[in-house]
């Protein structure tokens, strides 16, 4: 028995100049049923109208006390020099009876050590204020970079 692997024609050699567009008709129709499923979910959605982004920076209400402590360990409210601690606690504990009771914002210089801003801290805890921040110098924005 014997078995013919391959012609011996001439009609072997021919390049087939057709291209088979069996598998491009394929992907065209998954894709095509894909779209279908897809587009109705896109185009019902409930009319909504979104809030507008509003950047704006926080502005300091006048009832917020400012205190701020200098290199040197020197306390400030406002302008005015605070020399005694007592002092600074019985003022206050007078703002901190107040309804709504005004935040204390707390400017630390960057070399004052950080028993000078710690006392101010406790003084306030000493006095009740409830909320105590610490105001900081925004990062410069680098765009060249």
């Amino acid at each position: 028995m014997a078995m013919n692997v391959g012609q011996e024609s001439s009609d072997e050699d021919e390049v087939v100049s057709t291209i088979n567009t069996t598998p491009l008709v394929d992907v065209m129709l998954v894709l095509l049923i894909i779209f279908l499923i897809t587009i109705p979910v896109v185009l019902h959605d409930i009319a909504v109208n979104l809030p507008k982004e509003r950047n704006q920076p926080r502005k300091t209400k006048p009832e917020n006390i400012t205190i701020s402590v200098n290199k040197e360990g020197d306390v400030f409210w406002g302008q005015e020099l605070i020399t005694d601690n007592e002092k600074l606690v019985a003022r206050l504990k007078k703002e901190a009876v107040k309804d709504p009771q005004p935040e204390v914002h707390i400017r630390g210089d960057l070399g004052a050590r950080y028993e000078s801003i710690g006392r101010v801290v406790f003084d306030c805890q000493r006095a009740s204020i409830v909320k105590v921040g610490f105001i900081l110098e925004p990062p410069a924005n680098n765009a060249g970079g």
